[in-house]
């Protein structure tokens, strides 16, 4: 299929919005000889993409993206979110004083700037991936702050084309993008980059879309909720996740998203609305409104929690009963 729809991101242990007892056991095996649950595994039986959030906050490594290849089967897809030092300089900076107080000044903007060596290593991190035929779209999501201007596209210019041979989806969240909308699409169409279409609150200063396709090699859409009460004010980052659409509110994009398979050649549509397994439960109806099968079992206590999904997925599996097997006597 060329519309590929999954959740941003796989694993959510802790918090009140943890995945572990809704869509993962609440418990893992830990008994001699056992093997522990694997969530991508049991994630990759469900979807066939995801969008890998954890690059966002360090470089990809070879070993890591190596063993995620492996253990996900064939045509499985991994969209890989950048990492912060190419898009949140301002956040990276402000990590880079958590482990290492009082270095601010000019050796942490120094620290700051992107050099070859980091395209270098972001690029040697998902060779794995790219090599089994398993790398989706990177992803490069600016900050509402990152606003239009021309040293902005100069440097969005810049970062895309150093990643040149990557399918490349760019996220723009400044309303001064969309207020200059024609010149935004010249620039992303020239540099042959997905604008990534994006579901979330709107405010004053939030970037407008009409989430049409910009390219035809591929369409590239995000649902983040629509939390908007605890959007900038919360207690933890995840409740500005905790948001499930409606069926309803589904329709638009699964209806978007299926007018564009036919105008372009691939489509990732990812739900990071991930509080409590919200975007798992998200994207299963947008699977089901597109007429995708749904593969995979999922628990009752998942189920149980939104009955949205319970008529859309089949029973379990009962266990195949046990054989006694008769010893052969001559």
């Amino acid at each position: 299929m060329n519309l590929r729809i999954g959740t941003s991101g796989w694993n959510y242990p802790s918090g009140k919005g943890t995945w572990n007892g809704l869509f993962y056991p609440a418990s893992r095996s830990k008994k001699a000889g056992t093997k522990d649950f694997d969530e991508l595994r049991f994630y990759a039986e469900h979807f066939d993409t995801v969008e890998v959030n954890s690059t966002f906050y360090g470089q990809p490594r070879e070993e890591v993206t190596r063993g995620w290849a492996q253990r996900t089967p064939d045509g499985f897809e991994f969209s890989m979110k950048l990492y912060q030092k190419f898009t949140h300089p301002k956040m990276f900076k402000e990590a880079a004083l958590r482990t290492a107080p009082g270095s601010e000044g000019p050796l942490l903007d120094l620290l700051a700037t992107v050099t070859q060596s980091d395209i270098d290593d972001y690029r040697r991190g998902i060779e794995p991936l790219a090599t089994q035929g398993k790398l989706g779209a990177l992803l490069a999501q600016f900050p509402p702050s990152f606003k239009d201007s021309p040293a902005s596209r100069a440097y969005l210019e810049q970062l895309v084309r150093a990643f040149s041979g990557y399918p490349i989806a760019v996220e723009l969240r400044h309303k001064s993008w969309s207020d200059a909308i024609g010149e935004t699409l010249s620039l992303l169409n020239e540099l042959g980059a997905a604008f990534v279409q994006i579901d979330e609150p709107k405010f004053r200063m939030s970037i407008r879309q009409n989430y049409l396709p910009n390219v035809t090699t591929f369409y590239y859409m995000r649902l983040h909720g629509r939390n908007a009460a605890a959007w900038w004010r919360h207690e933890k980052s995840e409740d500005r996740y905790n948001y499930l659409y409606s069926a309803g509110e589904l329709r638009e994009f699964s209806d978007i998203a299926g007018a564009a398979q036919a105008l372009v050649k691939k489509s990732y549509l990812y739900t990071n609305n991930h509080f409590a397994s919200k975007s798992v439960v998200n994207a299963v109806m947008l699977k089901a409104q597109l007429g995708q099968p749904i593969e995979g079992e999922y628990p009752p206590e998942l189920i149980a929690r939104y009955p949205e999904i319970g008529d859309l997925i089949g029973p379990p599996k009962e266990a195949a009963p046990t054989v006694p097997v008769r010893s052969r006597v001559e």
